[in-house]
C-alpha cells in the first residue's frame, strides 16, 4: 500500500496577526495622567463660561466631591460662576416614582430646546440606605433628550441627604446657569421630604400625577399640593384619557381649599401625555404665565432672596458638620463614644453633648 496523506484537522489554530500599536504606552499613560490631575479653578471657570460641557462637568463633580480638600477650589469655581448665574428660570418636578418623571422630562425638554432654549437637568438618582449605591439611570432612561446639543443632563445620587436631594444640588444650578443654560429642570427622587428641599431652590414647582393610583387623596395628606404651582396629570393616552380627565377635576377642586398663595397666583390643574407630548406645550404655557404675573409683582424676585439666605444657613449647618465629622481627634472620641453606647455605659444624649463641648472648647 501507498503511503497516505495526513490529513489537516480542521481544529487547528491560525496563526493571528498581531494588533498594531497605534497608542503608545506613553501616550496611554499621559491620557491617564491628565483624567487625574483636576484643573485650576480658574480654568474651569473659563471653560464653563465658554459653555464647556467638560468643564461644567469635572466641575459638578468637584463641587460634589466629600473630600474637604476639594472644599478650596469648589468654593473658588462657584464665586467665579456667580456674577454669570441667576439669568435662568429654575423649575422643580417630582411625582411618586412611576409617575413617568424621566418621560416628561425628556419631552418637556426637547420642547423647550425645539423652542431655542438651552435646558440643564439636574436630576437625583435614589441611593439605596443598605448599599449606598445609586443606578444613575437618567441618561439611558432620556436617551433622546441626552442627544440633543441644547440640552444637558447630570444625573446625581441623594446620598443620605434629608429627602433624596443632592447635597450640592444648589451649587449645580449656578455653575449650570454660568454655562448658559436658561432653563432649569430639578428632577427629585419623589420620595420623604425632597419636596421640602426642591421647593426651597426653585421658581416654580410642579406636581405629576396619574389617575387610578389612588393616591388623589394622598397628595393633600402629604402637604405637597400646598406647595405645587401646577398640577399635571400625565399619562393622559389612549384609554386612560377620561380618568385623567376625571382626575384632573379632583385635584382642581381640591386645590380650592388650600389659602391664597403670597405669589398672587392660583395653581393650575392639566393632563398630559408625554408619550404623545399632547398637552406639554399647555405646561410650558402655563410656567410662562407664572414667571409673567411673580416677576411684574416682584415676588419672583423676593422669593430669590430668601432662598439665598436660606441655603446660606443651610450651608453653615453643612460645613459645621463636616468640619465635625472630619476632626482627627473626634473621629477617635467618636469610636470610642459609639462603644459606651453599646454598652450602655453612657446615653447618646450624652455622649452626643460631650462630643459637641469637646469639639466647640478645642
Amino acid at each position: 500500500m501507498g503511503t497516505q496523506k495526513k490529513q489537516a484537522s480542521a481544529l487547528h489554530e491560525k496563526e493571528g496577526v498581531s494588533p498594531p500599536n497605534i497608542i503608545s504606552t506613553a501616550s496611554v499613560k499621559q491620557i491617564q495622567e491628565f483624567r487625574k490631575k483636576l484643573p485650576s479653578a480658574a480654568t474651569l471657570v473659563s471653560g464653563i463660561l465658554k459653555g464647556d460641557i467638560t468643564a461644567l462637568s469635572r466641575a459638578i463633580t468637584l463641587v460634589e466631591s466629600t473630600n474637604i480638600d476639594h472644599l478650596t477650589k469648589a468654593n473658588a469655581v462657584i464665586n467665579g460662576c456667580l456674577p454669570h448665574a441667576n439669568a435662568s428660570l429654575r423649575i422643580g418636578i417630582t411625582g411618586v416614582p412611576g409617575v413617568g418623571k424621566s418621560t416628561f422630562i425628556e419631552a418637556f425638554g426637547l420642547h423647550l430646546t425645539a423652542l431655542g432654549k438651552k435646558v440643564a437637568v439636574l436630576a437625583v438618582d435614589p441611593s439605596s440606605t443598605i448599599s449606598h449605591g445609586s443606578i444613575l439611570g437618567d441618561k439611558t432612561r432620556m436617551e433622546e433628550l441626552v442627544k440633543d446639543r441644547n440640552a444637558y443632563i447630570r444625573p446625581s445620587a441623594s446620598g443620605e441627604t434629608l429627602g433624596g436631594v443632592a447635597q450640592k444640588t444648589r451649587e449645580s444650578i449656578i455653575l449650570c446657569e454660568a454655562a448658559g443654560f436658561d432653563t432649569i429642570i430639578i428632577e427629585t427622587v419623589g420620595v420623604g421630604q425632597s419636596e421640602t428641599a426642591v421647593h426651597s431652590m426653585v421658581d416654580f414647582f410642579l406636581l405629576l400625577k396619574i389617575s387610578g393610583a389612588g393616591d388623589e387623596l394622598q397628595g393633600i395628606k402629604r402637604g405637597i399640593m400646598e406647595m405645587a404651582d401646577a398640577i399635571v396629570i400625565n399619562k393622559a393616552d389612549g384609554d386612560n384619557i377620561r380618568k385623567a380627565n376625571l382626575a384632573k377635576t379632583e385635584f382642581n377642586r381640591a386645590l380650592h381649599m388650600f389659602p391664597a398663595k403670597k405669589s398672587g397666583w392660583m395653581p393650575t390643574t392639566s393632563t398630559c401625555s408625554a408619550l404623545t407630548h399632547e398637552g406639554i406645550a399647555s405646561v410650558w404655557n402655563t410656567i410662562l404665565q407664572f414667571f409673567e404675573l411673580t416677576k411684574s409683582n416682584n415676588y419672583f424676585f423676593e422669593k430669590r432672596k430668601k432662598q439665598n439666605q436660606y441655603w446660606m444657613l443651610e450651608t453653615i449647618n453643612e460645613q459645621l458638620k463636616n468640619n465635625f465629622y472630619n476632626h482627627a481627634d473626634i473621629q477617635k472620641l467618636l469610636e470610642e463614644s459609639k462603644k459606651m453606647v453599646l454598652e450602655n455605659q453612657i446615653s447618646p444624649f450624652r455622649a452626643a453633648h460631650l462630643l459637641l463641648d469637646n469639639y466647640f472648647n478645642r
